[in-house]
């Protein structure tokens, strides 16, 4: 189930760009536009949902594994010490894309955490980075 009017499921249907990172039946994940560091990853289920509180429980049980995956992708990959794990829910919650996702963002010891959206250098180095993570799956 997807909405025709929504970023991540045109994202979905490939009907818009992006740096895919891995993908199953169920859910994918991609690197962010805005990230809040380098790496910066989303994962959403295939099935257009608002909130979680809206998403089917067996559409989270199935993408669950799909965003540990990610995760261990990226403290692989990159590398980095550690990452959060964000989930929002509705605009008061600055969620920004009403479509159900998770956050894996990549934290290095060190480092001070930063919550303000950064950009990549260019879009080449975003799709060199995304290649770089999938050579490592």
């Amino acid at each position: 189930m997807t909405d025709p009017n929504c970023i991540f499921c045109k994202i979905i249907t490939r009907q818009s760009p992006s740096q895919i990172l891995l993908e199953d039946a169920y859910a994918l994940s991609f690197l962010d536009i805005a990230p809040f560091e380098k790496g910066h990853a989303l994962v959403i289920p295939k099935y257009h949902a608002d909130r979680l509180t809206d998403l089917p429980i067996e559409w989270l049980q199935r993408m669950m594994p799909l965003v540990q995956e990610t995760a261990r992708l990226l403290v692989r990959g990159l590398p980095c010490d550690g990452f959060n794990l964000l989930q929002s829910n509705g605009r008061c919650a600055t969620q920004v894309v009403p479509h159900v996702h998770f956050h894996i963002i990549p934290r290095w010891e060190g480092r001070e955490i930063s919550w303000k959206p950064g950009a990549y250098d260019s879009p080449e180095e975003m799709a060199a980075l995304a290649e770089r993570l999938r050579a490592c799956v």
